[in-house]
């Protein structure tokens, strides 16, 4: 594919992309939405039930992304069409996240649907705008756009968060009637910020001018493309077991994320408590991400993936026994020093195990399973705390996820030894 000419202010006018939708992840998709869904939307319903639906929820969401991923990814693939379809899906998701102000209390169902198609917009949005890289970074620099992509997006989006967390836990310094007005406007403004900060890349990043393939011609070229890559990559043995292994422990590490506030709020703890400990783990993680990469070294990748996955299973145990408000601080600082280094590491460790000349097809992979990660958990954790009647069951079912994917990187041969 042709690489079109670049300078710095379209690269700076990609990346506040990220800026702009990692508002979404911060502020909605781990912070406020599971707390307000337990506490307003399904108010009425049993904890147990109500941590099912949004499990399910979330889940159905990274499920309909999978499924779409041959599809998205052939007319990615094609000029032109790229940004196109990357404002199509950030415009549904900046919609559904707007509506969340509208849906009145106890229609939680509402709620459910609105999270679920906003979580699809976003995550089909990312397809794109990941894709869009190659056209916008100068030749041999795609590290450091992409760096600068993700720095601008913990940026933006943590200072979005910060400023949402003020408005809830001091509303009326704010001018807000009381903390559930605060948490919807926070949605609304999320939108807002979501759509404002996209107009960089919508105005600053042109791009090719052929017209894209039919749908049913580009979903064919997808699927063709999918097989192949799927034949390739089980002809790898060690390549395939890592996979294997990743999608079920980056599942689990994914749905901590995304179902920790609801789990703080299953077994009674202050809400604001749990949004304080959200932003220790945001503010806990970069440095401690730089700093697992160097004590994992005598370690090397695999025993520092080992070491972090062993982490995520005490804090698991521990989670399921906990009582008191400053454990779950201590497991928000747990995690921070982990979760960085766990995704670092084992991009690190998939890179020995793949050909040097198909890296850029084997990788396209394994983004693609880590980006769609989070769909057994969230309805696993759901599903085992509703029949069991009892959250700390349900948060103990991350244990299969965890010492699964332990147990099949353990047969990974590591190139390095």
């Amino acid at each position: 594919m042709r690489r079109v000419n670049v300078d710095a202010r379209r690269v700076f006018a990609w990346a506040m992309y990220d800026w702009a939708n990692s508002a979404y992840a911060t502020v909605v998709l781990a912070g406020f939405f599971p707390l307000f869904f337990k506490q307003y939307w399904a108010a009425g319903l049993p904890v147990t039930e109500s941590t099912f639906w949004l499990g399910s929820a979330n889940s159905a969401s990274s499920l309909l992304i999978v499924v779409l991923a041959p599809l998205l990814g052939a007319v990615a693939d094609r000029a032109g069409a790229r940004k196109r379809f990357l404002l199509r899906f950030a415009g549904l998701g900046i919609v559904a996240t707007a509506t969340l102000w509208f849906v009145g209390r106890g229609e939680w169902g509402v709620a459910a649907a609105a999270f679920a198609v906003a979580t699809v917009g976003f995550m089909g949005a990312n397809v794109f705008y990941d894709a869009m890289l190659v056209e916008v970074s100068p030749p041999g620099a795609e590290d450091r756009v992409s760096v600068l992509g993700y720095a601008l997006g913990y940026l933006g989006g943590g200072l979005l968060f910060l400023a949402c967390v003020a408005f809830v836990l001091m509303p009326a310094a704010f001018g807000f009637a009381d903390a559930g007005v605060a948490v919807r406007f926070s949605f609304l403004l999320t939108a807002g910020w979501w759509a404002l900060f996209s107009i960089p890349l919508l105005r600053g990043v042109p791009m090719p001018g052929t017209a894209s393939p039919p749908v049913a011609r580009a979903f064919r070229d997808g699927v063709r493309q999918l097989a192949r890559t799927l034949r390739d990559v089980a002809g790898q043995r060690d390549a395939a077991l890592f996979l294997a292994g990743y999608w079920l422990y980056i599942d689990g590490v994914d749905t901590v994320v995304r179902m920790a506030v609801d789990y703080g709020m299953s077994i009674g703890f202050d809400a604001n408590g749990l949004i304080v400990a959200l932003l220790i783990v945001q503010f806990v993680g970069f440095p401690a991400t730089l700093v697992f990469g160097r004590i994992a070294r005598p370690l090397g990748a695999r025993g520092g993936i080992f070491l972090a996955l062993a982490v995520y299973a005490s804090v698991t145990v521990w989670a399921s026994v906990m009582s008191a408000q400053w454990e779950f601080y201590a497991l928000a600082v747990l995690i921070g020093l982990v979760q960085g280094g766990v995704q670092a590491l084992s991009r690190s460790f998939f890179a020995r195990l793949v050909p040097p000349r198909r890296a850029g097809e084997f990788f396209g992979f394994y983004n693609m399973m880590g980006k769609f990660a989070a769909v057994i958990g969230p309805f696993l954790v759901g599903w085992v705390g509703w029949m069991a009647g009892e959250p700390r069951v349900g948060i103990l079912s991350l244990l299969v996820l965890f010492g699964a994917g332990a147990l099949l990187l353990s047969r990974v041969r590591d190139p390095a030894t």
